[in-house]
């Protein structure tokens, strides 16, 4: 054998030192994977934190809504036992009321945390009305109330019944 036919062995050796060699060459990015991730990672919790917070904030806002415009009618029409215990059975936590009564309008302003820790520091705050039972109040809007402009929550929306 005049060194043309070499042992199959040899072979992977020179291909294993060949790639060694080009890897020198070339500089060893061993690791560039997790420094990568290391600092993807935080910003990721970050972006993650912030969407589940502003999710949870927007749900605390819904319920604190529904509830106000539920208070809000069930005292307008006379029910303060069912208001009472409406506001207490929310969620267990602490809801603070503030009632107003302008023309034929009866308004609760609801004011609540939506969480612990960070979201602590946030209150959302929301306004109802409804109109008092028994009192006809013709052409009470809000504005006519003494309410500025931009602070009723908006239309109201009306269910419809089916006969």
């Amino acid at each position: 054998m005049n060194g043309a036919a070499r042992p199959r062995g040899d072979r992977r050796c020179a291909d294993t030192a060949a790639a060694r060699e080009r890897a020198s060459r070339l500089g060893d990015d061993r690791g560039s994977v997790t420094a990568e991730f290391a600092i993807v990672m935080p910003a990721v919790l970050v972006v993650l934190g912030l969407a589940i917070g502003g999710i949870l904030i927007s749900a605390h806002r819904i319920a604190l809504v529904s509830l106000a415009a539920q208070v809000a009618r069930l005292e307008a029409r006379g029910d303060a036992d069912l208001a009472r215990s409406a506001l207490e059975a929310w969620n267990g936590s602490s809801v603070e009321v503030d009632r107003s009564r302008q023309g034929g309008l009866h308004c609760v302003t609801l004011r609540s945390h939506p969480g612990e820790g960070l979201l602590a520091g946030i209150r959302v705050e929301t306004l109802a009305c409804a109109a008092v039972s028994g009192e006809g109040a013709p052409g009470a809007t809000p504005q006519r109330a003494g309410m500025q402009p931009g602070s009723f929550p908006g239309p109201r929306w009306r269910e419809r019944r089916r006969a």
